[in-house]
């Protein structure tokens, strides 16, 4: 590997794609088969999304070693100031100070700013949208807006209410959003269409559902049996228009007109090789697919589509 300036100028632009590096720092879904890759192997995997034409990177100082090793990736490869990095705040700010928050929170955004090796984030969101409700927080990270640290603010949300919630904040930026074939909630709202309205950015992540879309029927734990029935409806009409799961999977939100980036993770390069192929190849007709996808999946129970249901 060396520090040359690598040209993108020729490559393909997949710009509304966004790396989550969460697989990349620690253990991370339910259909991780080959663990956390080691660090060569980590950085192979940026530079090889830098060099694709992905260049927002989505991270997190919980991520385990995420943050540095995107930092090293920075160093190795030449990329400040060539990539946009999005972090986010603990969710567990202020809960045993309170009287120091707004310091707390400035430190946060200077040990991630140190461990990526930036001097500015493209984003920064609130990890806890309870978050957006306390005063401290959000006047601390516009603080962090006016003094250079961060370009955009904004939240990851988990809950409809707290989707609809984060549309009212003038603050915000940037919302993330879980969606997916399964998780498709927010289309019951008018979620999408005030964020519109409001110039906010939407980024879809977990369009996999953190492997469980890619599992087979027979490797899905007991307490997701459930989902089986789900699966063998999903490979009947996929098989019917010709894709993938991996293919559908990413389409279904790659494709979407309400959704400006999605944020995928991947274990190692082959699947990573794969979805630019998805993107760059196989996004051209797949609107009657998703179509009946949309249909088909509009209902499934939230013991399936949220992952922090599936220890209970």
């Amino acid at each position: 590997m060396n520090k040359k300036n690598m040209d993108v100028s020729n490559t393909i632009k997949l710009n509304r794609l966004v790396l989550g590096t969460a697989q990349l720092g620690m253990e991370y879904g339910i259909n991780n088969k080959s663990g956390k890759p080691d660090l060569i192997k980590a950085l192979e995997i940026i530079r090889r999304a830098f060099e694709a034409g992905i260049l927002t990177f989505d991270t997190a100082g919980v991520y385990g070693e995420a943050e540095a090793i995107l930092g090293q990736a920075v160093i190795t490869f030449n990329l400040k100031d060539r990539i946009k990095v999005i972090s986010k705040l603990p969710a567990n700010i202020g809960r045993e100070d309170r009287r120091n928050i707004g310091k707390e929170v400035e430190a946060e955004v200077h040990r991630a700013l140190k461990r990526i090796n930036l001097e500015i984030l493209d984003g920064y969101l609130l990890h806890n949208p309870l978050d957006l409700r306390n005063p401290e927080i959000m006047d601390a990270l516009e603080q962090c807006r006016k003094k250079g640290m961060v370009k955009h603010l904004g939240v990851s949300i988990y809950e409809e209410k707290e989707a609809l919630d984060a549309t009212e904040s003038k603050a915000m930026d940037y919302i993330q959003i879980p969606y997916n074939i399964f998780d498709q909630r927010l289309n019951k709202t008018n979620f999408f269409d005030i964020a519109g309205g409001n110039d906010v950015k939407i980024f879809a992540r977990s369009p996999f559902l953190q492997g469980l879309l890619l599992m087979e029927a027979g490797e899905l734990p007991g307490r997701l049996s459930a989902a089986k029935i789900y699966l063998k409806e999903l490979d009947i009409i996929i098989n019917k228009y010709g894709y993938s799961r991996l293919e559908a999977a990413l389409l279904f939100s790659y494709t979407d007109k309400n959704v400006d980036h999605v944020v995928f993770g991947i274990d190692n390069s082959e699947q990573l090789n794969d979805i630019i192929r998805i993107a760059g190849e196989r996004s051209e007709n797949f609107s009657a697919c998703k179509e009946e996808l949309t249909d088909r999946f509009a209902d499934v129970e939230k013991d399936i589509i949220m992952p922090n249901r599936w220890k209970k």
